[in-house]
């Protein structure tokens, strides 16, 4: 992709070896952007970038590091709160022609009442679950700033899938062990390839008219949560365990585990989008990854178990033996 004057555009993303920003560094330098990738450089920077090394919270290193460049688009992925929100606007604006802030689609306000879910739908603070609180704030506190704000849903790659639990979730439905899934595993939840949101994201970058605008950038994989269990076990020649456990139930049994806010605040809802604004304003955008083929694929990428997938084990276990123990009065 070249800028109006034939030069390469010149992008630089805060964050970019993250699930979801990793993806899109790939592809912005596959299409001919001349890329730079600014963090604490504690992990290697993507083939093909300029690494730029700074504590994205000093001003000071931040501006040493940018020696008064500027970029033609700078993509936030870092900022999760408003006040952070608010100084990189303020920092990284002027230094932009373009700035783009990645917000979340968990903003919108819980039970979404009309599907499938726009840009127009409404937002708002979601008390089970911090994060989409402070999503929300973030974007709130943009409001003044010309930005372009990009809001994924459930995004992964073939190194994170995307069940409550990770690795440690796959390694339980490959040995057999029961799986709890919230409510009746019927709601439907939208999957999104970190590679087919790159389509989306790195087609608005250079355009003008995506300034002040808000876009959805998910797939069109849509599948209750049974189906999505059900298809990792099927890419691993096993039968999914699943037991339907009530949303409500995971913060009481595991109140410290992250995930359980989700299934109250986020994945208990049906979430189906609405992506006739991405696709108008990048004619490209055609998601090809679906979770059919991205699960096989994914399964040749399972790492070695860790200390975190011990303890991920141990609260499933929990939950499991409330399931359990809870049915067990109910029967008599």
């Amino acid at each position: 992709m070249l800028h109006f004057d034939s030069a390469p555009l010149r992008v630089l993303y805060l964050g970019g070896t993250g699930t979801i920003s990793a993806s899109c560094v790939r592809l912005s330098v596959a299409s001919g952007m001349a890329v730079s990738v600014l963090n604490r450089g504690s992990k290697e920077s993507p083939a093909g970038t300029e690494s730029l090394v700074a504590d994205v919270a000093d001003e000071a290193a931040l501006a040493a590091a940018l020696q008064g460049r500027t970029f033609d688009a700078v993509v936030n992925f870092v900022s999760f709160d408003a006040d952070d929100a608010r100084r990189k606007a303020e920092f990284f604006g002027p230094r932009a022609r373009q700035y783009v802030h990645i917000s979340s689609a968990s903003i919108y306000a819980k039970p979404v009442r009309q599907v499938p879910i726009t840009e127009s739908t409404p937002t708002g603070p979601n008390p089970p679950l911090p994060y989409a609180t402070a999503k929300w704030e973030a974007e709130q506190a943009l409001r003044d700033f010309p930005v372009t704000i990009v809001r994924p849903s459930h995004t992964y790659d073939d190194a994170n899938p995307p069940l409550p639990g990770g690795w440690a979730t796959v390694d339980r439905i490959a040995r057999g062990e029961q799986i709890p899934v919230h409510g009746d595993g019927t709601s439907l939840w939208t999957l999104t390839h970190a590679e087919d949101f790159a389509q989306g994201l790195v087609g608005l970058l250079g355009n003008p008219r995506a300034i002040g605008e808000t876009f959805n950038i998910t797939g069109s994989d849509v599948y209750t949560w049974d189906q999505i269990y059900t298809i990792v076990a099927e890419a691993l020649g096993v039968e999914a365990r699943l037991v339907h456990v009530a949303s409500d139930m995971f913060p009481l049994v595991a109140p410290e585990w992250f995930w359980s806010g989700e299934m109250v605040g986020d994945l208990g809802h049906s979430a189906v989008f609405d992506t006739t604004k991405i696709r108008t304003f990048v004619p490209g955008f055609a998601p090809r990854l679906t979770f059919h083929r991205a699960a096989a694929r994914m399964m040749a990428h399972r790492p070695a178990r860790t200390a975190a997938d011990d303890d991920t084990d141990a609260v499933l276990d929990r939950i499991v033996a409330a399931y359990h123990a809870a049915r067990k009065v109910f029967a008599g």
